[in-house]
Protein backbone atom coordinates (compact mmCIF):
# COMPACT_ATOMS: atom_id res chain seq x y z
CA UNK A 1 0.00 0.00 0.00
CA UNK A 2 2.97 2.29 1.34
CA UNK A 3 4.98 1.47 -1.94
CA UNK A 4 1.64 2.23 -4.53
CA UNK A 5 0.97 5.31 -2.36
CA UNK A 6 4.77 6.12 -3.24
CA UNK A 7 4.66 5.41 -6.79
CA UNK A 8 1.42 7.65 -7.57
CA UNK A 9 3.14 10.29 -5.72
CA UNK A 10 6.58 10.45 -7.67
CA UNK A 11 4.41 9.72 -10.80
CA UNK A 12 2.58 13.32 -9.61
CA UNK A 13 -0.80 11.54 -10.16
CA UNK A 14 -2.07 12.18 -6.55
CA UNK A 15 -1.16 15.85 -6.53
CA UNK A 16 -2.91 19.03 -7.56
CA UNK A 17 -5.99 16.73 -8.02
CA UNK A 18 -9.13 18.56 -6.00
CA UNK A 19 -12.38 17.44 -6.64
CA UNK A 20 -14.32 19.39 -9.06
CA UNK A 21 -15.71 22.64 -8.63
CA UNK A 22 -17.66 25.81 -10.46
CA UNK A 23 -15.25 27.98 -11.50
CA UNK A 24 -14.21 31.04 -9.33
CA UNK A 25 -16.57 33.64 -11.12
CA UNK A 26 -19.53 31.62 -10.08
CA UNK A 27 -17.72 30.83 -6.28
CA UNK A 28 -17.37 34.50 -6.25
CA UNK A 29 -21.34 35.26 -6.97
CA UNK A 30 -22.64 32.69 -4.69
CA UNK A 31 -20.31 33.81 -2.05
CA UNK A 32 -20.68 37.67 -2.41
CA UNK A 33 -17.04 38.20 -1.49
CA UNK A 34 -13.97 37.96 -4.00
CA UNK A 35 -11.42 35.30 -2.86
CA UNK A 36 -8.11 36.32 -0.97
CA UNK A 37 -5.21 36.08 -3.99
CA UNK A 38 -3.20 33.21 -3.22
CA UNK A 39 0.55 34.18 -2.56
CA UNK A 40 1.47 30.55 -2.13
CA UNK A 41 1.18 27.70 -4.95
CA UNK A 42 -0.27 24.76 -3.91
CA UNK A 43 2.63 22.80 -5.24
CA UNK A 44 4.52 25.21 -3.02
CA UNK A 45 1.69 24.69 0.33
CA UNK A 46 2.81 20.25 -0.87
CA UNK A 47 6.47 20.94 -0.21
CA UNK A 48 5.93 23.36 2.78
CA UNK A 49 4.26 20.74 4.51
CA UNK A 50 6.01 17.92 3.62
CA UNK A 51 9.39 19.35 5.09
CA UNK A 52 7.48 21.08 8.05
CA UNK A 53 6.40 17.50 9.28
CA UNK A 54 8.28 14.78 7.30
CA UNK A 55 5.61 12.97 5.80
CA UNK A 56 3.94 12.78 1.78
CA UNK A 57 1.08 14.49 0.49
CA UNK A 58 -1.02 11.81 -0.88
CA UNK A 59 -3.83 13.99 -1.54
CA UNK A 60 -4.57 17.70 -1.82
CA UNK A 61 -7.65 20.28 -2.19
CA UNK A 62 -8.28 23.68 -2.52
CA UNK A 63 -11.40 25.26 0.15
CA UNK A 64 -12.51 28.53 0.28
CA UNK A 65 -13.62 29.82 3.42
CA UNK A 66 -15.17 33.30 2.75
CA UNK A 67 -12.35 35.32 1.65
CA UNK A 68 -9.49 32.87 2.15
CA UNK A 69 -8.07 30.00 0.40
CA UNK A 70 -7.28 26.98 2.23
CA UNK A 71 -5.46 23.80 0.89
CA UNK A 72 -6.17 21.06 2.59
CA UNK A 73 -3.26 18.30 1.98
CA UNK A 74 -3.63 14.66 3.49
CA UNK A 75 0.08 13.25 4.59
CA UNK A 76 1.15 9.81 5.21
CA UNK A 77 4.19 10.08 7.66
CA UNK A 78 6.67 7.20 8.10
CA UNK A 79 4.98 5.14 10.65
CA UNK A 80 2.26 4.79 8.66
CA UNK A 81 -0.21 7.39 10.02
CA UNK A 82 -2.65 9.46 7.86
CA UNK A 83 -3.29 13.36 9.56
CA UNK A 84 -4.83 16.11 7.34
CA UNK A 85 -3.01 19.39 7.65
CA UNK A 86 -4.58 22.72 6.65
CA UNK A 87 -2.26 25.67 4.86
CA UNK A 88 -3.88 29.47 4.26
CA UNK A 89 -2.69 30.04 0.52
CA UNK A 90 -2.31 33.95 1.36
CA UNK A 91 0.45 34.02 4.21
CA UNK A 92 1.44 30.35 4.01
CA UNK A 93 0.60 29.65 7.53
CA UNK A 94 0.32 26.43 8.95
CA UNK A 95 -3.20 26.32 10.59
Amino acid sequence: MIVAVALALSAGSLLGHAQARPPPAARVAASGTSPQPAKLSMDQAVRLAQRHFRARVVRAETETQGDRTIYVLRMLDGNGRVFAVRVDAASGAIL
